[in-house]
């Protein structure tokens, strides 16, 4: 017979986790700017060594409004420098108004060096993209886009969108509009193909938000993986979201960082797995959650890793300074 996998993580591991990776020492605001939102944060480090953020940035108001993705450096993990745009708005195109990108392929391990991993001598970046006005205005596809140096101004876009809510293979979670994505490099196939994406997807009368997976062999031609999404709340009755996964490797175990946001608030908290597959969700404590004003209403959409033996948490900040990015560390 079929040997049966064990899916299901102890209470044990998932506390191993939480241990390893809480930060109950709020640092505070990092990138806050009068008058924009600043959100969805993910840091790497350049091949010089400094640490870089790529976030995204609205202006509510503009005359072109929408987000662009921008880059900030920083040397310690607590003062950050904006540094230029990313991608910027375009003249014409599915994406012209809105692009908030995700540094695909960075090094997933707990232990690591917070690298980007190059494919066909490329950095490659995932983006939500749309061509409609505002925040967030539905139908938003994924585009992708490449550069040799992790620069402002160096990305190339595909022309065409690799996801989108219209696709054949489209799933019922995911009709509405794709949000953002984490794709990351399985140097072992454990799924049959090296390039491993998460995302989270809207549908339904709700506009519920779940986390699924697509897969791809060469970072253009992108495939659904699975017939439902990997990580829900499991509340089909009102809004409700799991969202902006980070996937890292952490000893045996994948960890996936994400947010939940619910009855009028959002936390960070994650899910573990064996198999990038199967994920068992941690109940406990989240490991940011609203406790100060700047972010009294959200503290959401994680960006964790850890440095000379500190963890950095990174959250989207939302209070009474507007919409920013803030840290919390482990000590």
């Amino acid at each position: 017979g079929t040997k049966m996998v064990e899916h299901k993580i102890t209470k044990e591991q998932m506390q191993h986790v939480y241990d390893a990776m809480k930060t109950p020492i709020k640092y505070g605001p990092v990138l806050f700017e009068e008058g924009a939102n600043i959100d969805c944060p993910n840091i790497f480090r350049r091949p010089d060594g400094t640490f870089a953020m790529a976030y995204a940035k609205h202006v509510p108001g503009a005359e072109r409004e929408g987000y662009e993705t921008w880059l900030a450096t920083s040397n310690d993990l607590l003062h950050w420098t904006p540094v230029g745009k990313l991608l910027a708005h375009t003249e014409s195109g599915w994406d012209c108004l809105q692009a908030d990108g995700s540094i695909c392929l960075l090094d997933t391990d707990w232990d690591g060096d917070h690298s980007v991993h190059t494919w066909d001598n490329k950095y490659w970046m995932t983006y939500i993209g749309g061509c409609l006005p505002g925040y967030e205005p539905d139908p938003l596809k994924m585009g992708i886009a490449w550069s040799d140096t992790l620069t402002p101004g160096s990305f190339t876009r595909l022309p065409d969108p690799i996801l989108t809510n219209t696709d054949s293979d489209v799933r019922p979670f995911e009709t509405t509009t794709l949000y953002k994505s984490n794709v990351i490099f399985d140097s072992d196939e454990s799924l049959g193909w090296p390039f491993v994406m998460f995302y989270n997807a809207k549908a339904g009368r709700f506009g519920i938000e779940k986390i699924g997976m697509a897969v791809s062999r060469d970072m253009i031609h992108w495939k659904r993986f699975g017939e439902n999404c990997v990580v829900e709340n499991e509340i089909e009755d009102r809004w409700n979201i799991a969202g902006d996964p980070q996937v890292i490797r952490f000893e045996d175990l994948w960890v996936m960082h994400y947010f939940v946001a619910r009855d009028g608030m959002a936390y960070d908290t994650f899910a573990c797995s064996k198999d990038l597959v199967h994920w068992t969700k941690w109940d406990g404590e989240p490991l940011v959650k609203p406790t100060e004003g700047y972010d009294k209403l959200f503290a959401h959409k994680p960006y964790v890793l850890q440095h000379n033996g500190t963890v950095y948490h990174f959250y989207c900040a939302v209070g009474d300074q507007g919409r920013g990015i803030a840290v919390a560390t482990s000590r």
